[in-house]
């Protein structure tokens, strides 16, 4: 529910006043506030506002469309992470050189070396798993 229109929008008055300053010396500088709460007037258009988030102060340069909001609304208070449940387990990106990247020349051998008995390629999807160490027997 919005403010009252007889009572007209809530503006900071050390902030309207700082404006008002500034627009009749005409000089375009930033203005520190923590009035998130106040309303953008015309007289705003323009100006640069450094608008406190909680943490650090956003700079926000005011346009026509912003007239009737809040200053608070273009300083955002929350960082936007992803959803946890949708991420991926490897989001690295291969590059195209590295040795078993897709793409990438398979290694040489050494010249008249044969593959180990039993061992197969893995296949294409599937990550390699690593041999068993010495001594430590086979199947657990």
């Amino acid at each position: 529910m919005g403010r009252s229109v007889k009572k007209g929008p809530f503006v900071q008055d050390a902030l309207l006043k700082r404006v008002h300053g500034m627009n009749t010396r005409n000089e375009k500088r930033v203005i520190k506030t923590w009035s998130r709460a106040s309303t953008v007037l015309p007289e705003f258009v323009g100006h640069t506002f450094a608008v406190h988030n909680g943490n650090k102060f956003i700079p926000v340069y005011v346009t026509e469309n912003m007239v009737g909001h809040k200053l608070g609304e273009f300083s955002p208070t929350r960082i936007f992470r992803g959803h946890t449940g949708a991420r991926k387990e490897d989001t690295k990106v291969e590059k195209p050189g590295a040795p078993g990247a897709p793409g990438a020349a398979p290694a040489a051998a050494a010249p008249g070396a044969a593959p180990a008995a039993g061992a197969a390629a893995p296949a294409a999807g599937a990550p390699a798993r690593p041999a068993p160490a010495p001594g430590r027997g086979g199947a657990r």
